[in-house]
């Protein structure tokens, strides 16, 4: 039998390179979407394409209203999305998010008897939010293990991280080795209905960081 994988899939350019990462290190990958009042509906629509293009064992589209405690841009209408570069963690942050995503693809995992779960996290180019460092992956991961069936039956669930040590162009460099089309992917904290990125918040920022630093033509659609 083939070993399973959650993997959590956003639409944008990190999950999915992570998404190729897992497939080609031999998951049966089953993919995990949120759909917890973004600002947008692109990244989601992006996901799907992705993932049955990719022709993954099964993606789940989970809704949730983070926007019901706010505290983000990227969740409270009323708040401005930067696009300059902010100082410190920024207002884009979503309060625990990775911790209720990553919460919930351990129950999945679970369900599925999955030997690992995927997140596309980064403590390199990155905007600085708390939940994307080494330190918190390898405590959620010990945490995992202590409350889960899988775990106190010496089955532990792995939580892995492929793109941690890498700059986005590194990512980007990894992707195109694996045969990611990224043209179909959503980073843009403030997408238009069409997909198309703002070209200067943060997310967009990066991105074209990474592209520019993999020396690759950039296929983001930009609105113009």
């Amino acid at each position: 039998m083939a070993k399973k994988a959650v993997v959590l899939l956003s639409g944008g350019l990190d999950s999915t390179t992570v998404l190729a990462q897992a497939q080609a290190d031999g998951y049966e990958v089953y993919a995990l979407s949120f759909d917890y009042g973004q600002r947008h509906d692109s990244e989601l629509d992006a996901a799907k394409k992705i993932a049955e293009r990719a022709s993954v064992a099964e993606h789940k589209v989970i809704p949730m209203s983070l926007r019901s405690i706010g505290g983000s841009a990227l969740t409270d209408i009323d708040m401005a999305v930067p696009e300059e570069e902010s100082k410190g963690i920024p207002i884009t942050y979503v309060p625990a998010r990775n911790t209720v995503f990553l919460s919930i693809a351990l129950g999945w995992a679970e369900v599925i008897d999955a030997d690992a779960i995927f997140i596309g996290v980064s403590a390199v180019d990155y905007s600085g939010y708390p939940d994307c460092r080494p330190e918190y992956i390898a405590a959620f991961e010990k945490m995992a293990n202590l409350a889960t069936k899988r775990g106190v039956e010496g089955r532990p669930v792995r939580i892995l991280t492929p793109l941690i040590d890498l700059t986005k162009a590194d990512t980007v460099r990894l992707g195109l080795s694996l045969d990611v089309d990224y043209s179909s992917t959503v980073s843009c904290y403030q997408a238009n209905s069409q997909g198309e990125a703002c070209g200067v918040c943060d997310s967009c920022r990066l991105r074209i960081k990474g592209f520019v630093g993999a020396e690759i033509a950039d296929p983001t659609r930009y609105v113009r």
